[in-house]
């Protein structure tokens, strides 16, 4: 299995390849790159060197992190006090499912809008998004392969997703490494 290093440098070297190898669609130009849930903070360290690398051959790089539009999407429908109410009168898991039909539902503030609005205003030839801090939808607020899957032809900015978990396989990711969670096997995009 390759280090994370290594599959940086692969993910690299696609990004500059011409024309780029990183995505199979030219309408979802999604990768994912794949670390160990404890390498966070050494993803961090290498996505900066990584950002620096790409700047130096024009390609500026934007950190979207979901963490954030998490944030914005409990305040902008109910409000944090409400998912609080919520968990303390019905249990964790309600107000997890609540969230998630904030980041759902076209009466709240659905995570592929607000993420369509983000890459709305790049340019696919300039701009690399990377999306971070995914690790903020355990255990299981949103799915990543659902949001991919929703992004399909909203982008044509190639955007990465960090993706916190384990492989099994060539394409079997388990988020956060969660004992209790599936293998997800369904992604349709490049995994480094």
């Amino acid at each position: 299995m390759l280090s994370l290093k290594e599959r940086i440098e692969l993910l690299e070297n696609d990004i500059m390849a011409k024309p780029p190898r990183v995505s199979v669609y030219h309408d979802m130009p999604f990768a994912i790159l794949r670390y160990d849930p404890h390498e966070e903070w050494t993803l961090h360290k290498e996505l900066s060197l990584l950002a620096t690398r790409l700047n130096t051959i024009g390609k500026d790089v934007v950190l979207i992190s979901l963490a954030e539009l998490l944030w914005e999407a409990i305040e902008k429908s109910e409000g944090l006090d409400e998912i609080i109410d919520l968990e303390k009168s019905m249990g964790f898991e309600k107000a997890q499912e609540q969230v998630t039909i904030y980041l759902s539902d076209s009466d709240y503030r659905p995570l592929r809008e607000m993420l369509a609005e983000r890459l709305k205003s790049l340019d696919p030839e300039k701009n690399i998004a990377f999306l971070i801090r995914a690790a903020c939808m355990a255990p299981s607020i949103y799915p990543m392969s659902r949001l991919l899957d929703e992004m399909h032809g909203y982008t044509r900015v190639t955007t990465i997703l960090f993706y916190p978990g384990t492989i099994e396989g060539t394409t079997g990711l388990r988020f956060m490494d969660l004992n209790d969670r599936e293998v997800q096997g369904n992604y349709r995009v490049k995994i480094y």
